[in-house]
C-alpha cells in the first residue's frame, strides 16, 4: 500500500522558492555552489553548496535550540505549516510522529562556541551542549509545533534521511500513528569538511559524477521535509505523489568504502522494487547517489547496470546541491517530488567524458520522464544503503 506525501518543504543551495528550485534543476547551473577558502584547516580550496537566504529566528522560549541546523530546518518547514496544522486538527497532536535524519546537528555552533571558550576562557552564555546532540532537532520540532507523538533522529551518515521513510512506513503500518513528519537537515561545519579532506575525498572544483575526471565530492547544506500518511490527500488538480517502496541493506564491507562491486547497492534497489511491486522497466528515472568519488560511482554504475541495464535515465544532482550528508536522501526525495509534481525535465548530468567504468544511461540532453516512478539511491559509510521509489498514484 502506498504511503502518500501530503506536502514537501525544501531549502538548499537550490534556494527555497519554487521558481529558483525549478530553474536551477532544469539549467543544471547553481550560483550557490561556491569556492570556499576558509573552511579547510590547511587553507586549500573546495566547493560547497551554501544556503544564501536568511533563516527564521526562533522564539525566545526556544532559544536553547538556537542553531543554524534548527533554523534551516524551520525555514523548510514554514513552507508546509498549513498542512502541518491541518493534520494536527485531523489526527490530534499525539497521533503524529517526527523522524529526522541528520549527521551534523548543531556541531557548527559548537565549533563557534569552543573558539569563544579558547579566546575568552568560557563558553558563551547562550551555548548548550545539547545543541550538538543528534536528537536536538526533533526535540525542537516537537516543542515548536506542539506535536506529542514519537519523535527521534536517525543518524546513519549519508543514508540517514532515507531511513526515516522506512521508519515512517513501519510506524504507519503498525497503527502507532496516523501521520509522520519526515525529513533531514544538515549544515556546513568544519569538522565534517576537514574530515572528508583528511580522507582525500573532497574536490577543489565543482564535482563531476561519473566523469573520467571525477576526483571527489562537494559538501552542501540543506533541509527537506515531507508529511506522510496512509490516507490519500484531497485533490489539488496536481499529481498525487507517494512513497511506493523502500529497500535497505548493510554490506559492511569497509568503514568508509562501499563494496567495489556494489553488492549492497544492488540488494537495496531490488528490495525497493519488490516492496513497490514494480519491475525495473517501470522506473522512469534514477537519481543516483553519484558522489563523484572514483569508487562510489564505479560500484553504483555496476549495481544499476545489473538491475536495470542501460535502459533507465540516470543522473546525480549533487553538482547543483552539494552532498548534503545526513540530509541527502531527503533532499533527493524532494527533488523527485518536484519532478513528479510539476512535470519537470529530468536533471542533466552534463558529463561529456563518461568514464570507461561507467555503463549507465546518463542524461545529457533535456528530456521528460516517460514512466512516472523515480528511484533514488543513498549509500553511506559502512555500507549502510537505502533506495526509495516515489511515483504518481492515479487511483
Amino acid at each position: 500500500m502506498p504511503i502518500y506525501i501530503h506536502d514537501c518543504g525544501f531549502h538548499s543551495a537550490l534556494g527555497s522558492q519554487i521558481t529558483d528550485i525549478h530553474h536551477r534543476l532544469e539549467s543544471g547551473h547553481n550560483p550557490n555552489m561556491v569556492e570556499d577558502l576558509q573552511i579547510l584547516n590547511d587553507g586549500k580550496a573546495t566547493v560547497v553548496g551554501r544556503v544564501s537566504e536568511s533563516l527564521p529566528s526562533l522564539p525566545e522560549y526556544l532559544q536553547k535550540f538556537n542553531t543554524r541546523n534548527n533554523r534551516l530546518a524551520l525555514s523548510a518547514l514554514k513552507q508546509i505549516e498549513p498542512t502541518i496544522e491541518l493534520m494536527k486538527k485531523q489526527y490530534g497532536t499525539d497521533r503524529i510522529a517526527i523522524v529526522v535524519g541528520t549527521s551534523t546537528s548543531g556541531i557548527a555552533d559548537g565549533e563557534t562556541a569552543f573558539k569563544h571558550k579558547l579566546d575568552n576562557g568560557q563558553f558563551p552564555g547562550d551555548f548548550s551542549y545539547s545543541q550538538q546532540e543528534l536528537g536536538n532537532i526533533t526535540d525542537f520540532l516537537s516543542q515548536y509545533y506542539d506535536i506529542n507523538g514519537p519523535h527521534y533522529a536517525i543518524s546513519t551518515a549519508c543514508s540517514s534521511s532515507g531511513r526515516v521513510f522506512l521508519t515512517a512506513q513501519r510506524l504507519l503500518n503498525s497503527g502507532m500513528v496516523d501521520a509522520v513528519l519526515v525529513g533531514g537537515a544538515d549544515t556546513l561545519c568544519k569538522l565534517t569538511l576537514n574530515g572528508f579532506h583528511g580522507l582525500e575525498a573532497l574536490s577543489s572544483t565543482l564535482c563531476q559524477p561519473f566523469s573520467s575526471k571525477r576526483n571527489g565530492i562537494n559538501i552542501g547544506e540543506a533541509a527537506a521535509f515531507m508529511l506522510l500518511s496512509k490516507e490519500k490527500p484531497a485533490s489539488d488538480n496536481q499529481p498525487t505523489i507517494a512513497l511506493l517502496g523502500a529497500g535497505d541493506s548493510s554490506d559492511a564491507h569497509h568503514i568508509s568504502a562501499p563494496h567495489p562491486e556494489g553488492n549492497g547497492a544492488e540488494q537495496a534497489m531490488k528490495k525497493a522494487l519488490h516492496a513497490a511491486q514494480l519491475s525495473p522497466q517501470d522506473i522512469g528515472y534514477i537519481n543516483a547517489h553519484g558522489t563523484a568519488t572514483p569508487l562510489n560511482d564505479s560500484m553504483e554504475s555496476k549495481a544499476i547496470h545489473r538491475v536495470f541495464g542501460a535502459n533507465v535515465p540516470v543522473s546525480s544532482t549533487k553538482p547543483i546541491t552539494g552532498h548534503t550528508l545526513g540530509a541527502a536522501s531527503a533532499v533527493e526525495a524532494a527533488i523527485a517530488w518536484h519532478i513528479l509534481k510539476h512535470n519537470l525535465p529530468l536533471p542533466l548530468q552534463k558529463c561529456q567524458d563518461k568514464a570507461d567504468d561507467i555503463d549507465i544511461d546518463l542524461i545529457d540532453c533535456p528530456q521528460q520522464i516517460k514512466k512516472t516512478n523515480i528511484l533514488s539511491n543513498s549509500f553511506a559509510f559502512g555500507g549502510n544503503n537505502i533506495s526509495l521509489i516515489f511515483g504518481v498514484v492515479n487511483d
